[in-house]
């Protein structure tokens, strides 16, 4: 009907699309995205602001839209067939990102399945997190999820920790049998973390209980039947491990049925909900106390190395050494999180007015890269109030100009 200067750029760079046999093809909007259908039609269900963040495929940037609905909406039920399955435990992961959006529908879909899942990300991104919510969201939710750390166990306890022994299997053994953590997540799921730290002669062993579904405890003339999905994480480049020879490519294949990639916090369209989410979390009985403006506009800002690890840190240690028992401000944060960041010109309380200086406002609006729903949050107001003082400041968008 109408598009305005973003959209004629981002259609003039858009790529045609070709229908196999007749030539060029009807551009659709998911062409143009990096989403899908059901990520458009559930904007005004699942969003609080009916806004939602979508990633252009030609380029690495993120555009906020929203949905108008047709003056005459298909039926319910084909809308209800359309629309994405809310699955409470994954789409409390995260908000409007759609590489995170895109993770939680493939979780989604594979969390009923019996293949074995493999979750990429950073250290500190939420691997383990997301390896619960898919079991919590699957058929197995009433059994054990085991999670195993592969870097933290010495090599030589790994084994008889995983497998489990008999007794006297072997000097200092128990008198008594020991369940390994494999069979105690018979029916359930084994959660593998850093899978790329497993030494290779316990990958041998760990493949045989996959292929065979059947676990060996040390000492033990007979094995043991297992019913077990695995999910693995790993921080590393597998592919490399692969190349080096310190990784089965049997195994890899056994493991990676499917792959969920989690990105960095500082990649997130919705950096502020999880730092909300993680405020939430860890502020335990101070549960007056907020984050003031100066302190989120920091926040937004950092880089996170750590990811949300991190984050849970920095939340905490400013809870406990913060000056003001209602305001978490950015003199109550880490060092590290303000290092090399002006927030002079943004401090104010989430629900403070807007000031008079127009210099304020246009500082806060670079810091979150022109995103009025981001601005609007962390003022405490609505997005039709920052568009007004927008106006009335003659602050325009870049977008906008010329």
């Amino acid at each position: 009907v109408a598009a305005n200067t973003k959209a004629r750029r981002l259609l003039r760079h858009s790529p045609p699309h070709y229908a196999a046999g007749v030539g060029p093809a009807a551009l659709n909007i998911t062409h143009l995205f990096d989403c899908e259908i059901t990520d458009i039609l559930d904007i005004s269900s699942t969003t609080d602001d009916q806004t939602r963040a979508f990633r252009a495929h030609h380029s690495d940037d993120v555009l906020f839209g929203t949905l108008i609905e047709p003056r005459q909406p298909p039926a319910s039920s084909k809308r209800r067939e359309l629309a994405a399955e809310n699955v409470p435990v994954l789409d409390a992961l995260a908000a409007d990102d759609p590489t995170m959006r895109k993770t939680i529908a493939c979780a989604k879909r594979l969390r009923d399945e019996s293949i074995n899942v493999m979750i990429v990300g950073e250290t500190g991104v939420g691997k383990e997190r997301l390896a619960q919510a898919l079991h919590k969201a699957s058929n197995r939710a009433g059994n054990p999820f085991i999670a195993v750390n592969c870097a933290a166990i010495p090599e030589s306890l790994i084994e008889s920790e995983l497998f489990g022994y008999e007794p006297g299997a072997f000097t200092g053994a128990r008198a008594k049998r020991m369940k390994g953590l494999i069979q105690q997540s018979d029916g359930g799921t084994l959660f593998l973390d850093e899978i790329g730290d497993m030494p290779v002669h316990l990958q041998t062993r760990l493949l045989r209980v996959l292929s065979e579904k059947e676990v060996l405890p040390l000492g033990a003339e007979r094995p043991v039947p297992v019913d077990l999905r695995v999910v693995s994480a790993t921080h590393r480049d597998v592919r490399q491990l692969l190349e080096d020879g310190s990784f089965r490519e049997d195994l890899y294949y056994r493991l990676n049925g499917a792959s969920l990639a989690l990105p960095p916090l500082r990649d997130r369209a919705d950096k502020q909900f999880v730092i909300r989410q993680v405020f939430n979390a860890v502020r335990g009985e101070c549960r007056t106390a907020r984050i003031r403006g100066d302190a989120m506009s920091a926040l937004l800002a950092y880089s996170w190395p750590g990811n949300i690890r991190e984050l849970h840190n920095a939340l905490r240690f400013a809870l406990a050494t913060r000056a003001d028992d209602q305001f978490i401000t950015v003199d109550d944060l880490p060092d590290d999180c303000v290092h090399g960041i002006d927030c002079s010109a943004v401090d104010v309380k989430p629900a403070a007015p807007l000031g008079d200086s127009a210099g304020a406002l246009y500082q806060l609006l670079r810091k979150h890269n022109w995103n009025i729903t981001s601005v609007s949050k962390v003022l405490g107001v609505s997005r039709p109030t920052v568009y007004r003082r927008m106006r009335e400041q003659q602050i325009v968008q870049p977008n906008l100009r010329g």
